[in-house]
């Protein structure tokens, strides 16, 4: 199955949320234009990290932001991918929420790791399960920024045959390298798609990266950005995902008998 993807590589200011919006609306107004089948926004691209002041951002699912975003969806017929803020008894949590063209929620991730040099744990609360999804193009692996550096996350969601892997992100420019190279090993190890948007700009005083990319299954970059903004479009095929896996059989291969079971 083909795929057009677009990665709104973007910029916000820090806490002004309807300017955000409509700067959001504009990118999933063009992704559609250009025929995308699904756009990725950065992380918290509504508030960036004003975390202190969550309760002014964050609402429950079907509140605030969130049918907002899922009207773009259903206005332009492009599935949406984002996070925002979410209310959830009583906590903020950061959460991943995937629409489709009809706007209907396919599925919502919490944030699990949360990033201590950015006082997350203080913040928010931690997600408990992983984000598989089921897309019409098949099971769909969500991630969040920091849980990039944690490949344990990953492998479930190729032992049940996820071939893509969608991650938002507001990563800074100084661990840039890092970012680029964990995305290239999430996908070799998984032999899958993966597709990560960050933003660009400023937060908090530090630069942000961009560079955000489409690696395909055998790690090289389809599409990548630099550190301005950008719509980066590209059409990936999923039936890749199958080749490089009979080619070399590694999850057959796999000796999990061996593997210490806390892993």
């Amino acid at each position: 199955m083909r795929l057009r993807i677009s990665l709104a590589q973007s910029g916000f200011e820090f806490g002004e949320v309807e300017k955000n919006f409509v700067h959001a609306a504009e990118w999933v107004a063009e992704a559609a234009s250009d025929n995308s089948d699904l756009v990725l926004l950065p992380e918290l691209w509504a508030s960036g990290y004003d975390l202190s002041n969550w309760r002014r951002y964050a609402t429950p699912l079907d509140e605030g932001l969130f049918p907002r975003v899922a009207e773009l969806s259903r206005h332009h017929e492009i599935a949406v991918g984002c996070s925002l803020l979410e209310e959830h008894d009583g906590k903020a949590y950061n959460t991943f929420v995937l629409y489709g063209p009809d706007g209907a929620r396919w599925g919502a991730y919490r944030k699990i790791h949360r990033f201590r040099l950015l006082e997350e744990e203080k913040w928010l609360g931690a997600g408990d399960e992983l984000g598989l999804i089921e897309a019409p193009w098949g099971p769909t692996g969500l991630a969040v920024c920091y849980d990039l550096r944690f490949p344990e996350m990953f492998r479930p969601y190729a032992l049940k045959d996820s071939k893509l892997v969608l991650i938002v992100a507001e990563w800074p420019e100084r661990r840039i390298e890092h970012w680029a190279k964990l995305l290239m090993a999430r996908a070799i190890e998984n032999q899958c798609f993966v597709v990560a948007v960050n933003k660009v700009g400023e937060s908090l005083g530090v630069k942000l990266g961009g560079r955000s990319a489409v690696i395909d299954p055998w790690g090289v970059p389809l599409v990548e950005g630099d550190d301005g903004e950008a719509l980066l479009t590209v059409e990936i095929d999923l039936r890749e995902v199958d080749k490089v896996r009979r080619f070399i059989p590694v999850f057959e291969d796999r000796r999990p008998d061996v593997y210490d079971p806390d892993i």
